[in-house]
């Protein structure tokens, strides 16, 4: 049996299907500076070389057309095969970059923004069942997570806690006063 890199499971793993951008250009990211190509994604290469250019930097120029193209395929193969097809003829690791993040970087703060006016505005009903609001909002504050913003466990149990209804302020002062672990 064929032995594989760990790294590159990590992409298989998580492939991009767009909601999930920010993880899999994260991902991405620890795969490419482990290969020590990370530079791929944000840098194009020069025309020509600089006149000036040390013998470093003209060897890292020299290795660039290789390193793009491993960027390339690493983020080729860690899409989806609608997304494959979309960037299949495009020939730079950046501009594959710079198009997913125009596509999906601005949708983080757009999302962002909905989902914490939804966990904002959310309000407990007397007649609603506990188990199944509070599962409601964990997956709301779990939609938070998934766009890279991380609620402190504390501040999440008391934005869960608080639209309660005032028939449950037993219930809340009893929670707090015993330090219960996790989510109502």
């Amino acid at each position: 049996m064929v032995s594989r890199n760990p790294l590159s499971m990590i992409l298989d793993q998580n492939k991009l299907t767009r909601p999930n951008y920010s993880y899999w250009l994260t991902n991405l990211k620890i795969v490419l500076t482990f290969k020590k190509i990370a530079y791929t994604l944000d840098k194009a290469p020069p025309k020509e070389a600089p006149v000036n250019a040390t013998a470093d930097k003209l060897e890292k120029l020299e290795k660039w057309p290789d390193h793009n193209l491993q960027a390339r395929c690493y983020m080729l193969a860690s899409m989806s095969n609608e997304l494959q097809r979309q960037f299949e003829e495009t020939v730079d690791a950046t501009d594959i970059h710079k198009h997913l993040q125009e596509l999906y970087g601005t949708q983080t703060c757009s999302g962002r923004h909905a989902i914490v006016k939804e966990l904002m505005a959310a309000r407990m009903r007397d007649e609603a069942s506990v188990h199944e609001y509070g599962v409601k909002m964990i997956g709301v504050i779990e939609k938070l997570l998934n766009l890279d913003l991380v609620i402190p466990h504390e501040l999440s149990t008391d934005i869960i806690l608080m639209p309660f209804p005032s028939s449950f302020d037993n219930f809340v002062i009893n929670f707090n006063m015993n330090k219960l672990e996790g989510y109502p």
